[in-house]
């Protein structure tokens, strides 16, 4: 049984096709269901909340989602072949602004998202052929949320989350094969910010930004195996992520930000997985993450940027990997943390050119068969900076940057 559910947004053009067996006596004694869908959004797509709360006493939530192209579906106990062209040619814009005075009792957990190609694909106890092609033209995807003011007093804490992504494919399966070629190409501008600006926050304070060119995440279980192409092009002129967590008095505070060109993140259990990733990065790659509180209980601020990334996981026997990187972005990494009086300060950067994982199962008697090319032409900066100005029981920085980092090993589950 196959499920499909196509794009609702307004301005999208869709055409969906599936198991057309009736229309021919030849398609009568197909084996499996067929999708064939084909979606252009040529204008912009624009998302915006304000919020005016004053004194709330409980849960102030906000989900803000814009997205130019999407299309999820999934089989189950059957075979599934999914064709998939998604062109995005217009901006893509998600904007959250909170203007919060007085006390807010309970905790504030937003929301934003700007996505100019989205895919979702699931397979149960099911054979999914997966042939997907994603495409962003020059524009710009942009996700922003601002806490607007410095006298917002957040006392069920905070948890508010940014992301820009140009496309992306997600594939979950359980008891299934997945095979299949996913090519995503995106010429767009990606950027997330995140700022906040407050008063007080007794509770845990957590501000995150992401933004990513193009993403593939694919995670497979229960005796599944997958065997995929992945080609991912990024050529925007940046890639940015942003994050300014700030608190007069803040027990638990802290401000991340991630900014990637292109991703490929994988996982199996159960069977084999053979996968070949060509990733090539031409933008610049900024991620800066800044947090500050004049008095402070524990303060964390986390900084990660990388032009190419690539983890592949497989907890059995057989993992294969073919993998080819090149980055001739620039990849800048900021974190800083400013605060007067308080207790644990933690502050991390990290900037990597093209980064690679791969590992298997040890007590399966797991085997990995690599080839790896990476080449990395783009300059590779990182800077961390602490800053207390009265008195701080500890601090912990570290910053490193690295232009081709790869990683393989076998070990054993959960370690």
């Amino acid at each position: 049984m196959a499920r499909l559910a196509p794009n609702r947004l307004a301005g999208t053009l869709a055409a969906t096709a599936m198991c057309v067996a009736a229309a021919t006596e030849a398609y009568a004694h197909q084996d499996r269901s067929i999708v064939l869908n084909q979606q252009l959004q040529l204008g912009d797509v624009i998302a915006g909340q304000t919020l005016n709360v004053e004194g709330a006493d409980e849960e102030v939530g906000v989900n803000n989602a814009a997205q130019g192209n999407s299309l999820s579906g999934s089989v189950e106990n059957d075979a599934l072949a999914l064709t998939s062209t998604q062109t995005m040619r217009g901006n893509t814009r998600a904007t959250t602004t909170l203007t919060l005075t007085g006390d807010t009792e309970g905790p504030v957990n937003a929301t934003t998202q700007a996505r100019g190609n989205y895919l979702a694909a699931g397979a149960y106890g099911a054979d999914l052929t997966i042939e997907s092609s994603q495409t962003v033209d020059p524009s710009e995807v942009t996700a922003s949320s601002t806490i607007t003011g410095s006298s917002a007093r957040l006392i069920g804490g905070a948890s508010v989350g940014v992301t820009a992504i140009a496309n992306t494919t997600a594939i979950g399966a359980s008891g299934s094969r997945v095979d299949g070629t996913v090519i995503q190409n995106s010429a767009a501008g990606v950027r997330a910010s995140n700022f906040a600006g407050t008063q007080y926050i007794p509770e845990t304070g957590e501000f995150i930004s992401q933004s990513i060119g193009n993403s593939v995440l694919a995670n497979s279980g229960l005796a599944s195996s997958q065997n995929l192409t992945i080609r991912q092009r990024q050529s925007g002129d940046q890639v940015t992520a942003s994050t300014s967590a700030n608190s007069g008095n803040a027990w638990d505070l802290a401000g991340r930000a991630r900014a990637t060109g292109n991703q490929a993140i994988l996982y199996n259990q159960g069977g084999s997985a053979v996968v070949t990733t060509d990733q090539s990065n031409l933008s610049r790659i900024q991620t800066a993450s800044r947090v500050t509180s004049y008095d402070f209980g524990a303060a964390t601020s986390n900084a990660y940027g990388t032009g190419n990334e690539v983890s592949i996981g497989n907890n059995d026997r057989y993992l294969e990997i073919d993998n080819s990187q090149v980055n001739s972005g620039g990849v800048e990494v900021s974190s800083t943390f400013e605060g007067t009086n308080g207790y644990d300060a933690y502050v991390a950067a990290e900037a990597v050119g093209n980064s690679v994982t791969g590992y298997a199962c040890s007590a399966c008697d797991g085997t990995m068969d690599v080839t790896n090319a990476q080449t990395n032409s783009g300059n590779v900066s990182v800077t961390a900076s602490t800053t207390i100005r009265g008195n701080g029981r500890s601090v912990a920085a570290g910053a490193n940057a690295i232009g081709n980092s790869a990683t393989f090993y076998v070990s054993r589950p959960g370690t």
